[in-house]
């Protein structure tokens, strides 16, 4: 599955700020402290990544991360909601990612949505 994702056209930014965000909501310590790490080394800024979980309040992220931030945030809690994923939050993020964008979006997030995540350290 993480050579389908990494062959996408999703940009390998948005996925990892994305899967930061879910680990975060789901409380995995290990992802929240080696995937930031692992980001900082490809050339993410401090200042992103000690934004991400107030990524609303923040200047550095663009719409279309915020539109994958905010759909990781749905589908992290989904099991929360009576409305898991709304319209609105499906529709902004389709408006910046193709389907399989969305896809290679949604599948990791889904997958590391619980403490059994796919980077095996869950």
């Amino acid at each position: 599955m993480g050579n389908a994702v990494n062959d996408s056209s999703l940009p390998a930014r948005t996925r990892d700020l994305a899967h930061l965000r879910a680990s975060q909501i789901n409380g995995c310590g290990v992802c929240c402290d080696m995937h930031p790490r692992m980001m900082k080394r490809a050339g993410e800024t401090d200042e992103r990544l000690f934004a991400v979980a107030a990524w609303r309040d923040t200047p550095y992220f663009s719409d279309a991360e915020r539109a994958a931030l905010a759909l990781a945030e749905c589908v992290t809690r989904m099991a929360d909601r009576a409305d898991p994923v709304p319209d609105a939050v499906w529709d902004e993020a389709a408006r910046h990612y193709d389907e399989r964008a969305l896809a290679d979006l949604v599948v990791p997030i889904s997958s590391c949505g619980s403490r059994r995540s796919t980077c095996g350290t869950g």
